[in-house]
């Protein structure tokens, strides 16, 4: 099933003028990272939200999320929330701004060096 096309506008418009947002398709649906890091995405039309390790159970006691269980196994820290809880712009605002607060304090990653070697023949 594709991603809410509806959900991720409403997503550009709470980044809108952001600077650091990228879109990403990843876990056949859509990714949004602040510089680099995944902060929010849509997997059907589920909002994926990165609350954190520390908001993590609190997000979970909130009515219609659930573990974010992409694998099979619970992520701690990312949370799914079902379209009763983002159907409003003002929900959407909500939980993208936690996730965007809490992402923008996580180090950078280091970026990966190129190897100035010759590549290998055959």
């Amino acid at each position: 099933m594709p991603y809410d096309e509806n959900l991720a506008e409403r997503i550009r418009r709470v980044v809108a003028g952001r600077h650091g947002v990228t879109e990403k398709r990843m876990f056949g649906g859509l990714a949004f990272l602040l510089d680099g890091k995944m902060f929010c995405g849509i997997a059907n039309s589920d909002l994926m939200v990165r609350v954190g390790p520390e908001r993590y159970e609190a997000a979970l006691s909130l009515p219609h999320v659930r573990p974010m269980d992409f694998t099979g196994r619970p992520m701690t820290g990312y949370v799914y929330v079902g379209p009763e809880g983002s159907g409003f712009d003002e929900q959407v605002r909500a939980w993208v701004d936690e996730a965007l607060a809490f992402v923008s304090t996580l180090e950078a990653q280091p970026t990966a060096k190129r190897s100035r070697r010759s590549p290998r023949r055959p």
